[in-house]
């Protein structure tokens, strides 16, 4: 398959990178400032520009997604604005806009936040929540295409630098999140949030 992996360059799309490269697809990457093509999907007007390079794919990966950390009294409109603008509507504008380019499925990037949250972790929440609210919308409206997003706790191997954030929250490794991609771009299902 050709898949193109938005924020391709992180810790997360680094090993989503490999882990579909392992299985033989041809990967192209996407990041701000490196992989294969450098576009920011915060600007809608550049992620219809990529697909305009990029043409037809079998399948959309995004594992990009920025959110602000605050505690709620500190959290400005300008954060919820950058938490909605950097992991919910830029993955929304690859889905609208993939949707002529894209033959089979997108893949979206959540997270545990949706499910049990955090002090300073409202902004994130509260995007986490959009973004899995819109794939099971998403997925009644677009079939034959299929979405679904994917949802992890703390990377295992990001304890040493998050893992004060997630107190008492089990760690993934970042191997089996890459098989909760690989079950969304290879399996069948659609409108499901994989918690790996």
């Amino acid at each position: 398959m050709r898949i193109l992996l938005v924020g391709a360059t992180g810790t997360l799309g680094s090993a989503v990178h490999q882990g579909l490269t392992d299985r033989k697809h041809d990967v192209v990457t996407v990041s701000r400032t490196g992989g294969d093509l450098q576009y920011d999907v915060t600007d809608p007007a550049q992620v219809a520009d990529m697909f305009q390079t990029v043409g037809q794919v079998d399948a959309v990966a995004s594992a990009a997604g920025h959110v602000p950390f605050k505690p709620i009294a500190e959290l400005t409109a300008d954060d919820y604005q950058a938490g909605f603008t950097g992991k919910v509507l830029s993955q929304v504008m690859l889905v609208r806009e993939g949707l002529t380019h894209v033959t089979e499925s997108f893949t979206l990037i959540t997270g545990v936040l949706a499910r049990e949250p955090i002090v300073t972790g409202a902004a994130a929440a509260l995007a986490n929540g959009a973004v899995e609210a819109f794939v099971r919308a998403a997925a009644i409206e677009i079939a034959p295409q299929r979405i679904n997003a994917v949802s992890p706790t703390v990377f295992t191997e990001s304890l040493d630098v998050y893992g004060d954030f997630f107190p008492g929250m089990k760690p993934v490794p970042l191997a089996d999140v890459v098989q909760a991609y690989v079950r969304s771009i290879e399996g069948r299902q659609t409108g499901q949030v994989y918690v790996p």
